[in-house]
């Protein structure tokens, strides 16, 4: 179990020193095939069973270069405004740890196929902060170790190991973020926003599934604070593979008030890996962090250099998606949301899903209204996205459609949709099994309407007087009637003329 380290007031720690901050993002490309290999790049599978001699670096297996996993490499560098390389080449990171069987991980190194780039991040309150790209290059996945035997599926208290090669040689981009200074007391914010921006971009670009809960998509923050007034950066620390949103914000928060507490009692900061604890929100030491030359990189000898043509760079720019920040905006603007609306939209990652149910026929106040309230809320309950959810958009644009032409209510439509969430069927079926379908029929409601005037004719005479509220006693005892199955406007309305005539 994670210890919790000696913590600083944050309040303390931005009175006394200066946040800097550095983001690394690893990003697995959904290519059909790994990056040197012809290896199924599938999520999943019985272990070490998508593995080759090639992405186990057997001895004379020679690698080939996955020619759509640069063009994706491309497409995101061009989306960072990146510039592309004319010429660059891989290289070896020499090392040795369990899930890299070749005992070396073919990257690039001081050539990247992108550098310089930059990407504006949109804070909640709509701030706009830039940062700016160090590189996006090209690498390789490792494969995965399953600690055996622990409380906290880490190496420290296993009694065993398990290695699957299976990621092994996954295509990977990794995004590098230049120094992010002057982010002061939102620097937590900042890493949040900018991490959710590059997953909207990457997720518009189409070249990877950005699935943080299954590795898709990793944080790596790295974290320094500089006394006031200082210009030197401070050592940092490394918090490796950080897997969501939110825990992106609260590890960057806590190496902050760790940080601090050191740096106070007179202590240094050691320059490490570190791991986050999705339970505690603290960190916890990894090991020590290596340097560039500890890697003794040197060019990949079984591989080319890669000299992308201009002509087909350009060619993929022009296949470049409008980026998400602009097309909220034009939603924004289509839908007449107000900024509050978006940012819910946003932050319960609904937006698509909401389009797509648009797109299915559902108008848009209706479709949001669905996935942001009861939707969201089963989602919650059930510890699940709502990309998740056994439901697709085009379900609940029919379910919008049937309350839209009278045939359910506003109640018959949850439990409609609770049965699809069920898996009982489309709606219609679902509809059909349960017999939720409003009972339209005048006379049949006629025959309630009269069945509870008569068991309560005190109400009845209070219709008829004029007090035209009183009704309501009546509609409810009509809809507990008819087990919610009638439209209680069209009752009210066959009240009030029943006890007018």
């Amino acid at each position: 179990m994670t210890t919790v380290a000696e913590l600083m007031d944050y309040d303390e720690v931005l009175e006394r020193f200066d946040p800097v901050l550095g983001l690394e993002v690893h990003v697995e490309l959904n290519t059909n095939t790994k990056m040197f290999c012809g290896c199924a790049n599938v999520f999943g599978g019985e272990p070490n069973t998508h593995v080759c001699p090639t992405c186990l670096g057997l001895p004379g297996a020679l690698p080939a270069v996955n020619g759509k996993a640069v063009e994706s490499a491309i497409r995101i560098g061009l989306a960072l405004n990146c510039e592309i390389a004319r010429w660059c080449r891989f290289a070896r990171k020499n090392y040795f740890y369990p899930d890299m069987p070749k005992n070396f991980q073919t990257s690039q190194y001081d050539e990247p196929i992108a550098f310089n780039g930059h990407l504006d991040v949109v804070l909640d309150d709509g701030t706009v902060f830039g940062v700016d790209i160090e590189r996006a290059h090209m690498e390789e996945d490792t494969g995965k170790s399953l600690h055996v035997g622990g409380h906290t599926g880490r190496i420290h208290g296993a009694e065993h190991s398990l290695l699957d090669y299976n990621r092994a040689g996954v295509p990977l981009i990794e995004i590098v973020t230049k120094p992010l200074v002057g982010v002061g007391a939102r620097a937590p914010e900042v890493a949040r926003a900018y991490v959710r921006a590059l997953r909207d971009l990457l997720s518009a670009l189409g070249v990877s599934d950005v699935r943080m809960d299954q590795g898709s998509l990793r944080c790596d923050a790295n974290v320094s604070l500089m006394p006031k007034g200082a210009t030197v950066f401070g050592t940092r620390t490394e918090t490796k593979n950080v897997n969501s949103l939110r825990s992106v914000e609260r590890a960057v928060r806590y190496e902050m008030t760790r940080q601090g507490a050191v740096l106070t009692a007179g202590g240094t900061v050691t320059q490490e890996t570190r791991h986050f604890d999705e339970s505690t929100g603290a960190t916890s030491s990894g090991r020590t962090k290596e340097t560039a030359e500890d890697y003794r990189y040197f060019p990949e000898p079984d591989l080319v250099p890669i000299a992308p043509p201009r002509e087909w760079v350009e060619q993929l720019r022009s296949t470049l998606p409008e980026p998400p920040w602009q097309r909220r905006k034009r939603i924004q603007a289509e839908w007449g949301l107000t900024d509050l609306e978006l940012r819910d939209l946003v932050n319960a990652d609904a937006l698509d899903i909401v389009l797509d149910t648009v797109r299915a026929g559902a108008p848009p106040a209706e479709a949001r209204s669905w996935w942001v309230s009861y939707l969201l809320q089963r989602a919650n309950a059930g510890g699940v996205e709502l990309a998740d959810l056994a439901i697709t958009p085009a379900q609940v644009a029919r379910v919008i459609a049937l309350v839209a032409d009278g045939s359910l209510t506003n109640k018959l439509a949850r439990e409609v949709v609770d049965g699809v969430l069920a898996g009982e069927g489309a709606p219609e079926e679902v509809v059909d099994r349960r017999g939720l379908r409003v009972v339209s029929d005048d006379s049949a409601l006629l025959a309630a309407i009269d069945e509870a005037l008569a068991g309560q004719p005190d109400v009845a005479e209070k219709i008829r007087g004029g007090k035209v509220q009183a009704a309501g006693a009546i509609v409810g005892a009509v809809m507990k009637a008819t087990k919610g199955q009638a439209d209680a406007k069209r009752v009210r309305e066959l009240v009030i003329s029943r006890c007018g005539e």
